[in-house]
């Protein structure tokens, strides 16, 4: 199977991504594997599984499983804690948040998992991490401080950081449901700065949400509230995925 990275650097050639992000400690298996569908159907280019805090490795794993029985898409996980880290995933965003207060969150999950991580194969995607303002229960849980909406600089700051520490992906995150995304200006700054492919997620609901992203640098766009919360979840993810693509 190709390499993640190598698929989503060829993809990115083509054009800006979107990945879905599930979290199976919110619903059952067969409503995610519903949602897992409906969005492969739509036009996503991978899946994220992740987000909440107390999620068992067997609940992540049958997950995991149920998604790939579905779709050929790559199953990345975005974890919280180590104790989840399913060997059944395509590859990790192995991520340090770079502006948390613990070290829990900078280091220390990583080096509880990286002995897993090597045995099971999965593939290490080397992220920053940087929760903007505001927040959400992403920087709550990860005890940040988040980086404020008005100053760029400092965002650009831990962006290159991040780079400079071999980081590849560099995520900004203004946290699941979030009333308003990341501020166009801030992800232009760090498109400006920063070489890493650029992620950005929290509060993106709409195809103009999800075009501006793009068009202010993103190269890969995470959706995970209106997933699971659409009505009409087929028609309007086609609409933001599409408006994604044509970036």
């Amino acid at each position: 199977m190709k390499m993640i990275h190598e698929y989503i650097t060829e993809t990115r050639q083509k054009h800006p991504l979107h990945f879905t992000l599930l979290d199976p400690g919110k619903m059952n298996a067969d409503d995610l594997v519903g949602l897992a569908k409906q969005t492969a159907e739509a036009g996503t280019d991978g899946f994220l599984i992740g987000g909440s805090t107390d999620l068992s490795l067997e609940k992540v794993d049958a997950s995991v499983d149920a998604i790939k029985d579905i779709t050929h898409l790559p199953v990345i996980l975005f974890p919280t804690h180590a104790s989840s880290v399913s060997g059944h995933a395509d590859a990790i965003f192995f991520m340090s948040l770079l502006n948390s207060e613990s070290r829990q969150y900078l280091v220390g999950e990583q080096i509880a998992s990286a002995r897993w991580v090597k045995k099971t194969g999965l593939e290490p995607l080397s992220m920053a991490y940087l929760v903007v303002a505001p927040g959400m229960a992403a920087g709550k849980v990860g005890q940040a401080q988040p980086l404020p909406r008005d100053d760029p600089n400092l965002v650009v700051s831990h962006a290159l950081a991040g780079q400079y520490l071999g980081m590849k992906y560099i995520y900004l995150e203004a946290g699941s449901g979030a009333s308003v995304p990341v501020p166009s200006d801030i992800i232009e700054a760090v498109r400006n700065e920063v070489e890493s492919l650029l992620i950005v997620g929290g509060g993106i609901k709409t195809p103009e949400d999800a075009a501006q992203a793009v068009k202010a640098g993103a190269d890969i766009i995470v959706t995970g509230t209106l997933v699971e919360i659409s009505n009409e979840l087929k028609e309007e993810m086609s609409s933001l995925i599409e408006s994604i693509h044509l970036g």
